[in-house]
């Protein structure tokens, strides 16, 4: 059951991440461009920049964590054994997006390392 509420929280995190947008458009822009966001968040600088790349990569996460997990359903490994990799992995995404806003590259590259060492830890766990 773990895996399935760390699913949940790792389709919430770029969803977050856009949303936390908003403060930076206002402060740059005055007021956030609702016909043209793709467009008004492409020129965001900064912190507001640095969240957007955030968003972007933690759609790419959240696709690679879907896939490690349709495979260890698809060779039946127990949610129950994959549990910890899963909770480390959502913890080191969220601070993985956290330290990309703050641009703390050496420690974001920390996180994202972690985070693939869950998804490994996974997919060995279905293979073998």
């Amino acid at each position: 059951m773990v895996m399935y509420y760390c699913l949940a929280i790792a389709m919430f995190i770029p969803i977050a991440l856009s949303l936390g947008t908003a403060p930076f458009r206002i402060k740059q822009f005055s007021v956030p461009n609702f016909n043209e966001p793709r467009a008004q968040a492409d020129q965001l600088s900064g912190a507001g920049g640095r969240m957007v790349a955030a968003q972007k990569n933690a759609w790419e996460a959240l696709l690679l964590f879907t896939v490690t997990l349709f495979i260890s359903y698809a060779n039946n490994v127990n949610a129950d054994q994959i549990a910890l990799a899963c909770i480390i992995f959502i913890i080191a995404r969220i601070s993985h997006a956290v330290l990309y806003v703050l641009g703390w590259g050496i420690m974001r590259f920390l996180a994202f390392l972690v985070a693939v060492s869950a998804l490994v830890s996974i997919i060995t766990q279905a293979i073998f």
